[in-house]
């Protein structure tokens, strides 16, 4: 008996990933700091990581930390970089015909095997450097974007009301909210308590248990996927995964297109700012004057991850009294606050006030993808989803390298900085998400949509 909820997985995968994101920053952090120079890392004291006095030879010494460790985190996302566009496109675009299963298996085995690589590492105390690898062969699979887009794929496979679809898609991010904020809350805990083989360990079970729950409980999405191109050729099909993503453009009329491309521009420049400064806040907090531990460290990640939750109670009461843009317009608002406010925060209270407002970041993210399935028709949501994690998988690889790089040529004079830029670069998702509402996206779609639906049928006459 097949069971079609997929959120058992996004469950298993959001723990596996959020525990694997500040393990493997503090691991290499750790590795960086001990062969860098001779000064001790304790476990259970933080007094020796970070100096506050800009006069001690250990505080330029932790500067120095500081800009490799950001240096080696921009390697390791270019690494990655290629071979995760390659994949994410190939199977997504894929799953619109021959079901939704497989990118969800692949991505989640290539997860799997990075995980089992870095209990290995961590273990035998192999060259760090060797990360670069790992994350190159792991992103040939499929990354977590490759994951997320087909599990928002396979919900608005079984969604066919509009406000249903935006619900539920709040209730993924709601749920990834949920389990990232609890993870991330024990984070620091992990590391202290099992130390980072045995906090890996944990990540390669659960994500071996996922894998398993793909393959043999959860059914396929699509009732029927499409085996009438079974017996081309690999050229032949890699060609017609390209074909279908230009005829999502080329087949809709000028006004669908534009409107389409506008809410993509704006959900992949708003993802790229989000993304982008996300691993810069454990850095920045590892720093002085805050010069927080690992316990802290997750903390602030729990605190930071309430988002997830807030944002979908966001959207469920908004959405009663309110359109998809403006529920969208208050999250891109309230989080350029909250970058602003970041830059200035020098101590713990006030870097756990930031939060704040950050409660309805993620509400931009959740509306935009809501919004553009519904522009789309409904043979090709795949399509749609494969372009949208494309875009995500690149801009995030480049906004991290970008926002690493940043971060190391300025943490020097001035760490606020970045946050600060990532603030401004806000304004243009938010006048690019003005036009949008300007142009009455919502009439305007329907009218669209009919036409182009009924002009499909005649033709099918």
């Amino acid at each position: 008996m097949k069971i079609f909820f997929v959120e058992p997985a996004i469950c298993l995968s959001a723990f596996a990933m959020t525990l694997t994101s500040p393990l493997t920053t503090q691991y290499v952090y750790r590795r960086i700091w001990e062969e860098t120079g001779n000064y001790s890392m304790e476990a259970e004291s933080n007094i020796s990581e970070c100096e506050k006095n800009k006069s001690s030879p250990i505080f330029v010494f932790q500067e120095e930390v500081q800009k490799k460790v950001s240096l080696f985190n921009l390697q390791m996302d270019i690494s990655g970089l290629i071979p995760g566009l390659v994949s994410t496109f190939i199977l997504l675009t894929h799953s619109d015909h021959y079901g939704r299963k497989f990118p969800l298996i692949l991505s989640s085995a290539g997860a799997l095997a990075t995980s089992v690589w870095l209990c290995l590492l961590s273990y035998f105390a192999f060259p760090f450097q060797l990360l670069i690898a790992s994350t190159f062969i792991g992103a040939l699979c499929g990354n977590s974007t490759t994951f997320l887009g087909a599990c928002f794929a396979y919900i608005v496979d079984q969604c066919k009301e509009e406000k249903q679809r935006t619900i539920r898609i709040a209730i993924i991010d709601f749920i990834i909210g949920l389990v990232t904020g609890l993870t991330g809350l024990s984070s620091g805990y992990f590391i202290r308590e099992l130390g980072f083989v045995w906090s890996f360990l944990i990540i390669t079970m659960a994500l071996t248990v996922n894998l398993i729950y793909i393959l043999f409980f959860l059914g396929d999405s699509m009732k029927e996927p499409s085996s009438q191109n079974v017996s081309i050729s690999c050229s032949e099909s890699f060609k017609n995964l390209f074909y279908r993503t230009y005829m999502l453009f080329k087949n809709a009329s000028r006004e669908r297109r534009s409107l389409l491309c506008l809410l993509l521009f704006t959900m992949i420049t708003y993802f790229f700012v989000i993304i982008g400064i996300s691993p810069i806040f454990i850095l920045y907090e590892l720093d002085s004057p805050l010069c927080w531990n690992e316990v802290l460290i997750g903390y602030g990640t729990a605190l930071g991850n309430i988002s997830f939750l807030s944002s979908f109670l966001g959207i469920w009461l908004f959405s009663y009294c309110m359109e998809d843009i403006s529920m969208a317009l208050i999250g891109i608002v309230t989080t350029m606050a909250g970058m602003a406010m970041t830059a200035f925060a020098r101590t713990t209270l006030m870097i756990f006030l930031v939060r704040l407002p950050f409660l309805f970041t993620i509400v931009p993210l959740s509306v935009l993808r809501s919004m553009m399935s519904k522009v789309v028709l409904s043979t090709e949501q795949g399509t749609l989803f494969a372009c949208i994690a494309f875009l995500e998988t690149l801009s995030g690889a480049t906004a991290v390298s970008a926002f690493n790089g940043i971060y190391s040529a300025t943490v020097a004079w001035f760490p606020g900085f970045t946050f600060l830029l990532s603030a401004g670069l806000l304004l243009i998702p938010g006048i690019s998400l003005c036009v949008v509402k300007c142009t009455r996206w919502r009439r305007k779609r329907e009218v669209l949509l009919i036409q182009e639906e009924s002009s499909d049928d005649t033709s099918d006459r």
